[in-house]
């Protein structure tokens, strides 16, 4: 706006008198108008009879049942029609944006990065008036305290207070990328320093059955190397992206490599493969009796189902 036009105040009508001529001009009556308007044929005409003399124009000749707009009516109708159209639809608009629901799903960050989002758009489809809002935590958070309605949670439980269900249990196994995929079994075994490196990453909290390299090695029946080169990593995206840029052999989740797999960014060159932890959704007890949480559950259910069935129909990718 032009710093011209601050501070001067709008020279007009009333408002209900404005809205009392267009729907009189838009309906060709009174008695119509004030129907729409919920007032009498007689408040609709006081009010148009007040418009015209603040204006100092005729806007309605006045015939026996029958009202029909002057010139100058009909240079204002369609000008206050399409203000009023306007008004509305802004209105319309902004109403439905405040009305949308929103629902809060947290998960871990490589979780909600590598499993969740790939599939937020087949969601958008099946629910278009429901927001996703992820909220990646490597933390467990209070589901209530976060205002959060949903969360996927990674390990064995329990989960007191909380209706938890299984999604689908996790897999490990080396991937590697493409190029290094004629690596030898025997090659991760040696202490040549040259070899391909192994990736580890660090686990965020102790568990006797976090699958480790060290627990890979003892299941594939062979010592674990300690010689010097291996890449360590605070973050499994950080492992994964290592993994991915060729920089080693990396021990990952099978759902969180699951892209990359496919794409044929990683390979799983051999075995063998360790069981993880579960992954579990939770819902508050508050939470399972609104609708949106509901059709979101099955959504995950649906998902969690077909990537059972891939990975049971694929045990080595």
């Amino acid at each position: 706006m032009s710093g011209s036009h601050l501070g001067l105040r709008r020279r007009l009508p009333p408002l209900g008198a404005l809205r009392a001529f267009e729907a009189a001009a838009r309906h060709g009556s009174f008695k119509l108008a004030a129907a729409e308007l919920a007032v009498t044929p007689t408040a609709i005409s006081h009010q148009i009879r007040g418009l015209e003399e603040n204006i100092g124009l005729s806007l309605f000749e006045r015939r026996v049942r029958q009202v029909m707009l002057t010139e100058a009516g009909l240079q204002l109708y369609p000008v206050l029609r399409e203000g009023f159209d306007a008004f509305e639809a802004a209105i319309a608009r902004l109403t439905r944006v405040r009305s949308r629901v929103q629902i809060t799903i947290t998960a871990t960050s490589a979780f909600t990065a590598k499993w969740l989002v790939p599939r937020v758009s087949g969601f958008r489809a099946l629910h278009p008036d429901i927001d996703l809002h992820l909220l990646a935590s490597d933390d467990a958070i209070d589901l209530d305290a976060a205002g959060s309605d949903l969360a996927i949670r990674y390990g064995r439980g329990p989960y007191p207070g909380l209706s938890a269900e299984a999604m689908f249990a996790d897999r490990f196994a080396p991937v590697v990328n493409p190029l290094l995929r004629k690596i030898a079994f025997d090659d991760l075994t040696g202490d040549d320093p040259e070899a391909a490196p192994l990736i580890h990453f660090r686990w965020r909290r102790k568990h006797p059955l976090n699958p480790t390299w060290e627990t890979w090695f003892d299941r594939a029946g062979l010592p674990c190397p300690s010689r010097p080169g291996q890449i360590r990593f605070s973050d499994e995206g950080h492992a994964i992206q290592a993994a991915v840029a060729g920089q080693g052999v990396a021990l990952m989740s099978l759902a969180l490599v699951e892209a990359e797999l496919a794409a044929g960014q990683l390979v799983q060159p051999f075995g063998p493969v360790l069981d993880g932890h579960i992954y579990h959704l939770i819902t508050s007890e508050a939470g399972l009796s609104k609708p949106s949480v509901q059709a979101t559950t099955e959504w995950l259910r649906a998902e969690a189902a077909t990537f059972r069935a891939r990975m049971e129909g694929h045990p080595s990718t």
